[in-house]
């Protein structure tokens, strides 16, 4: 599952360990009332890299968590989901909208591999100084570049170049003065 090849979802191994991402992600999303650094905390002993200043408001969502790489001052809005199959890495002072979702869990499109339970996963890089609009959906496999800005609800499909602005569904890029 981690190198990106064809896994079972239900082999007990995954099952154990995302039944034990459940319990931490019970235990952080009930931590809504504490204080910024007792959150970060918990973070800390469960992500893959939480950097300095790094803000998730929970409810959130996630796989297993140890696939998550957040740079410094990373900031993540109410009821993100990240499907965290294989790494997702955030880069530093990017900035997450609500409701996003970001996927780097995949499927077959051969009907016979997905009717044998199969799976595969591809990484999700996003750069640092990113802005991604509440409601955005990053498909897997993408990769966004520093200074990107994608559109409120925009499904992102393919790379975005650094600097960049895209949105709507697909995501292209906006015109200069749009």
């Amino acid at each position: 599952m981690l190198a990106g090849e064809l896994y079972r979802p239900g082999d007990p191994q995954i099952q154990a360990e995302q039944g034990a991402n459940s319990v931490w992600l019970a235990r952080y999303n009930a931590a809504m009332g504490l204080p910024e650094a007792q959150r970060y905390e918990l973070l800390t002993q469960h992500l893959g890299r939480v950097g300095a200043g790094v803000v998730i408001r929970p409810p959130f969502s996630c796989d297993f968590g140890y696939n998550i790489f957040l740079g410094d001052g990373v900031f993540l809005n109410f009821n993100c989901v990240i499907l965290d199959v294989v790494h997702v890495t955030v880069g530093d002072r990017t900035q997450i909208g609500p409701a996003t979702q970001i996927y780097a869990a995949d499927h077959p499109r051969d009907a016979q591999t997905r009717h044998e339970g199969l799976e595969f996963g591809r990484p999700v890089r996003i750069g640092s100084d990113v802005w991604i609009g509440g409601g955005a959906i990053i498909l897997p496999g993408v990769a966004i570049g520093d200074g990107a800005v994608i559109g409120a609800g925009s499904v992102v499909t393919r790379d975005v170049a650094a600097g960049v602005t895209v949105a709507g569904n697909p995501a292209r890029r906006l015109r200069s003065g749009s």
